[in-house]
């Protein structure tokens, strides 16, 4: 395997503990307006609406839209799924959709990419806008050289664009790019663009009861136990 250039992330779920981070600000959320729901069926009902929402857009049904938009029309849309509409207003409903600003790296994450860096060049591709990549790295200390992915290339994966837009903003080939990524999904769309891809599983993301993504379902170059395995593979 010729060594890559640069290594792209996916984040949510790779990189971060999206499903925590969500589910405490819901839970503190609606203590405060003297509620009682299941957070993290709330946070989990959310992030349903993720893929459906981007699919009207790689579908050609909509134009592009920041998936900062998409998570706030997401939330309307749960809220009135739970029956609290009424009980959080505009600003609440804008506090609320920060905390996708705010998720917690995984314990490996921040050395692992740290490792990384001191060698290749690391970015996110990921389906979050350049805004929310940002201030999701301020918050979490994420290492990055730059932001790529979605907010660059205006197309969501695993629409090939947003592979290839992000290679060719570095003026690489894909072949010189790896992608790492928890999602089997992610890493197949990768290859058919043609960038090598690394699997790191993370087999917490959706709870204790996860049934996808807990192994590596294809042969892809690297299989590693985590972000700072993967700096061991790549003698980092």
């Amino acid at each position: 395997m010729p060594s890559p250039q640069a290594l792209f992330f996916d984040v949510f779920g790779t990189c971060v503990d999206w499903r925590s981070a969500v589910e405490a600000l819901v839970s503190q959320m609606v203590r405060e307006k003297g509620c009682q729901i299941d957070s993290f069926a709330f946070a989990d009902a959310w992030r349903a609406r993720y893929q459906p929402a981007m699919q009207e857009i790689r579908a050609g049904r909509r134009s592009y839209a920041d998936l900062d938009v998409l998570h706030r029309e997401n939330l309307d849309a749960t809220l009135r799924e739970f029956g609290l509409t009424d009980r959080f207003d505009v600003h609440d409903r804008a506090d609320l959709n920060k905390a996708w600003e705010k998720l917690t790296p995984w314990p490996d994450t921040v050395a692992g990419l740290s490792r990384l860096k001191s060698r290749f060049i690391i970015a996110p591709c990921s389906n979050g806008s350049i805004a929310l990549m940002t201030r999701l790295s301020k918050f979490g200390n994420l290492p990055w050289d730059c932001i790529l992915g979605a907010g660059l290339a205006r197309a969501y994966k695993p629409d090939p664009q947003a592979y290839l837009r992000s290679c060719a903003a570095l003026q690489l080939d894909p072949a010189e790019v790896m992608m790492v990524a928890a999602h089997n999904d992610d890493l197949a769309a990768a290859r058919n663009a043609g960038l090598q891809t690394c699997f790191i599983p993370r087999t917490i993301e959706y709870g204790p009861d996860q049934t996808t993504d807990l192994r590596a379902e294809s042969d892809w170059e690297i299989v590693a136990r985590d972000l700072e395995d993967l700096a061991l593979h790549l003698a980092c």
